[in-house]
């Protein structure tokens, strides 16, 4: 049966203070980069959640939003999953990863090394739901890795916007999250994103980007 139609609240703007907005949100943005030193300085609670419910407004597919996140900030919890994200990463700098993308890691300075996962204040992790039980049924979800993916950028955006520093960490493969987290078979790790303030040292590496004419093409 159809929702129940309602009216679109929205604020339409002149097109100057659009491309003002835009510009001022293009050069905060800009200055976005992962963190992997972080302070061990306390985020509140509720600004963790408030930042999750924004990223929970995200579209999805048949609007099932198929994802969970699981905010940790119990140290021994961070060390367990710190200890079995290091044994991961050295199966795959050791083992897994073929030559050329350790050569395209290099410049990253990145290691089997993960002392982040301990003194970030908080680890979201951020599971994809597949599928779920409704009424005894089994029943698939719609796009869930589009959907989990728009919502996960949604929440870096928004930890960005109110001052505080991320990492997209995938260490691979990450069941052990759902393990250590005690979370259900059919909820699928699919980032481990730290939050927090970054170190006072806090360094990073002085890479160029992409630039847009890569990414972007007019078809007219």
């Amino acid at each position: 049966m159809p929702a129940k139609l309602i009216p679109y609240t929205f604020l339409r703007r002149g097109e100057s203070e659009m491309r003002g907005r835009a510009a001022a949100l293009l050069a905060e943005i800009q200055t976005r980069r992962s963190c992997r030193f972080f302070s061990d300085e306390a985020v509140p609670r509720d600004l963790i959640e408030a930042l999750i419910a924004i990223a929970h407004s995200a579209p999805s597919g048949a609007n099932r939003k198929p994802w969970r996140f699981v905010a940790v900030n119990d140290p021994n919890l961070k060390h367990e999953i710190r200890l079995a994200a290091e044994a991961e990463e050295r199966e795959s700098y050791s083992h897994r990863m073929p030559p050329e993308w350790l050569e395209a890691l290099e410049p990253l300075g990145t290691n089997a090394e993960k002392p982040f996962l301990d003194v970030c204040p908080w680890l979201v992790v951020v599971f994809r739901i597949d599928w779920e039980e409704i009424e005894g049924q089994r029943v698939s979800n719609y796009y869930p890795a589009e959907s989990t993916g728009i919502a996960a950028g949604m929440f870096l955006m928004a930890c960005h916007q109110v001052g505080l520093a991320t990492l997209t960490h995938t260490p691979s493969p990450m069941k052990f999250l759902r393990e250590i987290l005690g979370r259900p078979i059919n909820e699928k790790p699919y980032l481990l994103i730290p939050v927090g303030y970054p170190a006072r040292d806090c360094v990073v590496p002085d890479i160029p980007k992409k630039p847009l004419s890569e990414a972007l093409q007019w078809n007219r």
